[in-house]
């Protein structure tokens, strides 16, 4: 005998299958730890499969288990889509979300793929500027959720979410790092991580000159690259072609990266603590533990 599918099982399994983790799917999809064991158990009995194996401490999907992903998808997508036909809505929802530029083209891509295919109905709008910038869309109302970048030494606003170091890079095939006045390719005045690494060489008694200045992460980067400076990035935001800077090179160790989530006071609807859990789920490494793929 035939079991009808529950939609609801099925999102969870998604988000464990987009997010690698029982703890994160829960965070996404508002369930406890708990509850995500016991709808996969109930998951598994509906296709009497196995769809998870026992890796060590952790879980993995078994080859049904991936199987399965495909066919979960487009379950949720028309589930989602025929909701939305008998509302009279073209769209679930519609959420405006800022990211710092930095982090763009490093997290955005799989980040928003995994969501849409979680939340096919929710359309998200992205604006990418610098942190200030995206504060103040913020308190102006004109975005509605916001990633920003901080560091230990600035005024934080909102809930960070994640933390990691902040590094001195130049270009693995160039020396720009070794010039006696270093060059820097920097962001703008309001830029809290340009003041931070210029007040760190002064206190180190490096000399330096501000030789590129640009807001948007992509400048930067080509003119690492290219061997004309050097420059201040996060961990998660090094691109390929970049190599650390540290003591050894002179370098002095610069603060933590704190990344905070801003949300707008109008922003209170349910499609946006969807967004928002996401975001942590998928980018937060703040009082969670990583990796972990099941939990029983």
């Amino acid at each position: 005998m035939n079991h009808a599918l529950d939609i609801d099982q099925l999102r969870t399994f998604l988000a464990i299958a987009e997010l690698g983790s029982f703890t994160k799917a829960g965070e996404a999809v508002h369930k406890t730890q708990s509850a995500v064991s016991m709808q996969m158990r109930r998951l598994e009995e509906r296709v009497g499969q196995q769809i998870f194996i026992k890796d060590g401490r952790q879980s993995r999907l078994t080859e049904d288990g991936q199987r399965l992903v495909e066919y979960a998808r487009r379950m949720i997508l028309l589930n989602d889509e025929t909701l939305s036909a008998f509302n009279g809505q073209k769209e679930v929802g519609h959420v405006k979300l800022g990211v710092p530029d930095d982090y763009a083209d490093r997290l955005l891509p799989q980040v928003l793929a995994a969501f849409n295919r979680l939340n096919p109905s929710i359309e998200v709008e992205v604006e990418c500027s610098g942190s200030s910038k995206l504060t103040e869309a913020i308190r102006e109302g004109t975005l509605d959720v916001a990633i920003t970048t901080s560091s230990d030494t600035m005024d934080i606003r909102g809930e960070i979410i994640r933390r990691e170091p902040l590094y001195w890079v130049t270009a693995m095939q160039h020396s720009a790092h070794t010039q006696d006045v270093i060059r820097l390719a920097l962001g703008p005045s309001s830029c809290g991580w340009r003041r931070l690494s210029m007040d760190a060489l002064d206190r180190a008694g490096r000399r330096y000159r501000v030789s590129y200045t640009s807001s948007s992460a992509t400048a930067l980067v080509g003119a690492v690259q290219a061997g004309l400076a050097i420059t201040v990035f996060p961990e998660s935001a090094i691109r390929d072609g970049m190599r650390i800077l540290d003591e050894r090179d002179g370098f002095p160790v610069l603060p933590s990266c704190d990344i905070a989530l801003l949300r707008s006071d109008s922003a209170r609807e349910a499609m946006h603590d969807t967004l928002c859990n996401h975001l942590i789920a998928a980018i937060g490494n703040v009082g969670s533990v990583s990796g972990q793929v099941a939990a029983e």
